[in-house]
């Protein structure tokens, strides 16, 4: 999957601040720029099984149906 996120220097603290605008709530840090990129793939991966344990089927009127966008 491909995902943009934005990488702002954190000018009050020092490093870098990265969000993924698809995933709100979705954000991450570190020291370096790189540093940051690779947390925020961690933090990519943690939102999406947060999301797929709320996408569980709760009562027998539901299904999980899955689409591929492209």
């Amino acid at each position: 999957m491909l995902f943009r996120v934005i990488v702002k220097p954190d000018l009050e603290d020092g490093g870098f601040n990265v969000s993924c605008p698809a995933l709100p709530g979705c954000h991450s840090q570190g020291d370096t720029e790189e540093e940051a990129i690779e947390n925020i793939k961690d933090a990519i991966v943690g939102c999406l099984e947060a999301l797929n344990q709320r996408a569980q089927i709760h009562d027998r009127t539901e299904r999980v149906v899955e689409v591929t966008l492209g």
